[in-house]
């Protein structure tokens, strides 16, 4: 099986999503923000010291890793790992990526009172919706599927990620 590879906006459920595929189906995971802080240290640290361009250097090079060394894994991704064209091709090579469409009410909700995301300070309601209208199409063109979270459990949307894969 190939990996299933989840983005998604910041808050769209992937690590959840991840984990319920991890109990239900027995599968690896890895998320690469958890790579990202166990070698460089606490996101929001990164972001203060290298800006998100650089942030996205090293994103880039944990997601190559990753997606080169893993197999039937699930890869939960940083909400903008796939801004950049070259890691989508990496992890197409080895992975289905599934686009956890979320709507800007339900993400606000999740991420409310959230203190590690670095690209959320300012007007939360704000940024959601701006970054959400900003990343859309991308994420679309990244997916190979796109599964709609909003109402739905993680067991639910691991099932329905589980039942395209078998297709």
């Amino acid at each position: 099986m190939k990996n299933i590879v989840l983005c998604g906006m910041m808050g769209s459920g992937k690590t959840t999503v991840a984990r319920a595929l991890n109990a239900i189906y027995n599968l690896n995971w890895v998320d690469t923000d958890d790579q990202i802080v166990g070698q460089y240290g606490a996101i929001n640290d990164i972001f203060a010291r290298l800006g998100e361009e650089g942030f996205r250097d090293i994103e880039s090079a944990v997601t190559k890793r990753v997606a080169q060394s893993c197999a039937n894994s699930v890869i939960s991704l940083g909400g903008g790992c796939v801004l950049r064209k070259i890691n989508v091709e990496e992890l197409k090579k080895t992975g289905v990526i599934f686009y956890l469409r979320t709507s800007p009410e339900t993400v606000i909700k999740r991420v409310k009172g959230d203190t590690t995301r670095p690209l959320l300070h300012g007007d939360l309601e704000e940024r959601v919706r701006t970054i959400s209208a900003n990343r859309a199409s991308v994420y679309e063109g990244a997916a190979d599927y796109i599964i709609d979270t909003d109402d739905k459990s993680p067991e639910c949307i691991a099932e329905l990620i589980m039942e395209r894969m078998q297709k």
